[in-house]
């Protein structure tokens, strides 16, 4: 009986757990429905609320703010915001900061979250998974001799938390897997193990 028990709670707690956060993210994003007048609302036009229409409207905000902003004249209007955003000094700190990180991790030519590591931590024997988040800078370099490189090392199984740290290039082992592989690897505390890849054979050469 105890088998077919955690059989079945291995059925269950994966989709339980799936369901959960798919709710939370629609519930969190139909909150844009709150921006649109009262008269536009699925509660006025519809009589009932429908779960999902926040989704919707996010994902339109989102694309038609990019596409607005792709040009000349919506660059010119984004400039300005943000030098409005510069004035409030609160604010202008908490922005440019969330901005520096967003476009850092989201930048295509960026190397932040592109590859996963192995390093020695919290002491020397033991590795974890890292992540490579770039170089240090600042006056952080004036205090470090040789190449170093800045890593984030995730915790378990909440990979949204963890550690900055700056290592030795020499140090850290790029692994051959993705970083999706290795978020699993990591949220799964290691159970869930990515697949062992083949070095690919080298060209036999003959001598003549």
């Amino acid at each position: 009986m105890k088998k077919y028990f955690i059989t079945g709670l291995l059925i269950w707690v994966p989709l339980a757990i799936t369901v959960w956060v798919l709710h939370l993210i629609v519930s969190t994003m139909d909150q844009t429905i709150l921006l649109l007048p009262q008269a536009m609302r699925p509660e006025r036009l519809f009589g009932f609320s429908v779960p999902g229409m926040g989704v919707i409207l996010t994902l339109f905000v989102v694309f038609l703010t990019g596409l607005v902003t792709a040009n000349i004249i919506g660059q010119r209007l984004v400039r300005f915001w943000e030098g409005v955003l510069g004035r409030i000094p609160v604010v202008k700190s908490v922005y440019y900061s969330v901005k520096q990180v967003s476009d850092t991790l989201f930048s295509a030519s960026g190397e932040a979250f592109r590859k996963a590591l192995l390093v020695q931590y919290p002491r020397e024997g033991s590795w974890t998974i890292a992540f490579l988040t770039g170089q240090p800078g600042g006056d952080v370099v004036n205090h470090l001799s040789g190449e170093y490189v800045s890593v984030y090392v995730p915790t378990t199984p909440n990979p949204t938390s963890g550690f900055f740290l700056m290592m030795p290039r020499a140090d850290v082992i790029e692994l051959d897997m993705s970083v999706d592989e290795a978020l699993k690897y990591i949220i799964s505390m290691g159970v869930v193990a990515p697949p062992l890849r083949k070095p690919l054979p080298q060209p036999v050469t003959l001598n003549h």
